[in-house]
């Protein structure tokens, strides 16, 4: 069963140095869908545990299972617009409304 358009909650406003969560949740696909985070359009990067060089500055923790996105402590550079892409590989993938977090 192809994914239906995952509902994401993503904060209008945040305090800088703060623990922010935002969630993005499709339930009718099956298998169960995969969610990929975007920040003004581009595609965020998983962080893998060892890090990697090109990315130093990840402060985010991305879940593609659980479709979390978790910022440690948020800074003025997390502002933007967000939206996540739920996909299964059954039919298309489906994206939520873009939402901007001000930090």
């Amino acid at each position: 069963v192809a994914p239906t358009t995952p509902v994401c909650d993503v904060p209008s406003s945040a305090m800088t140095g703060t623990v922010v969560q935002l969630s993005c949740k499709e339930t009718e696909g099956s298998p169960p869908s995969e969610y990929q985070w975007y920040k003004n359009g581009v595609a965020l990067l998983e962080k893998t545990e060892t890090g990697s060089a090109r990315t130093p500055n990840i402060t985010y923790t991305m879940n593609k299972k659980s479709g979390t996105l978790l910022f440690n402590t948020v800074t003025k550079n997390d502002t933007g617009e967000y939206f996540c892409e739920a996909s299964n590989g059954v039919g298309l993938s489906q994206k939520c409304s873009v939402k901007r977090m001000q930090v």
